[in-house]
């Protein structure tokens, strides 16, 4: 566990598994941290044991990083933590697993910098990556206490939020509200490097990821029937069809 600077916030990340082996690095979902979102799952347990150097981070406003509440130190800073985290261990090209917001991350990553990206696993997310968030608003007051706020989508990721040691409220607020320009079908379309786009069936948040792996012309779909945006993160079938998607050429 380390600290580095970015951009001013202090971000916190792990590094586990062989020092030599292929450097993975892990971007967790949001309400969640490192620990909930890859260490719970076993995830790190499946891709250490595969030989693989995970690299994870809690992102700005999560986990043990720091969390500004202001909205303006989110969105794109976001990306660029993972690239600065990238240039502070000296890396050159690395294989990327995200997860719902981490997919986010992950896919405007790829826009932006496909260089520094060997291969990407981006799991729980959809077509929701090419619009506005509409909900986000309605989270943030749910996370503010405002108790009227009763859908399902705010309960959710309220109930998850409070669920996870150590959450700043007031920091996931404003990270949700944060302004990140939604990815053309034309920037997807530009994307080469290999994603696998990797579901539950049953997840009402990655809406249209098909839809959202047809556009990316090095993509492959990859669906877990019955399984939710929560149920599907600890998925063996997913961890499996990952590592054979990572460990290709």
């Amino acid at each position: 566990m380390a600290d580095f600077e970015s951009d001013g916030v202090r971000i916190h990340y792990y590094l586990e598994g062989p020092p030599e082996g292929a450097p993975t690095i892990l971007v967790h979902g949001f309400c969640s941290n490192f620990q909930v979102n890859w260490v719970g799952s076993r995830w790190v347990e499946t891709l250490t044991r595969a030989g693989r150097r995970v690299i994870g981070l809690d992102t700005r406003g999560h986990g043990r990083s720091e969390k500004p509440h202001d909205p303006d130190g989110y969105g794109p800073r976001m990306v660029a933590d993972v690239a600065n985290l990238i240039r502070h261990l000296s890396l050159e090209r690395v294989d990327f697993v995200g997860y719902s917001m981490g997919s986010q991350i992950g896919l405007r990553f790829l826009a932006a910098r496909p260089a520094h990206i060997h291969r990407a696993v981006l799991g729980g997310i959809g077509m929701n990556v090419t619009t506005p968030f509409r909900a986000a608003e309605s989270i943030a007051r749910r996370l503010r206490g405002d108790v009227a706020e009763k859908g399902p989508i705010p309960t959710l990721f309220y109930n998850f939020a409070i669920a996870v040691p150590g959450n700043d409220l007031e920091a996931l607020a404003c990270c949700i509200t944060s302004r990140s320009a939604p990815l053309g079908e034309e920037q997807l379309a530009a994307i080469q490097t290999p994603v696998l786009v990797a579901v539950g069936g049953a997840d009402p948040i990655a809406r249209d990821a098909r839809r959202l792996a047809e556009l990316i012309p090095a993509a492959e779909y990859f669906e877990v029937p019955g399984r939710d945006h929560a149920t599907a993160v600890p998925s063996r079938a997913i961890k499996e069809r990952a590592l054979e998607f990572l460990d290709q050429p």
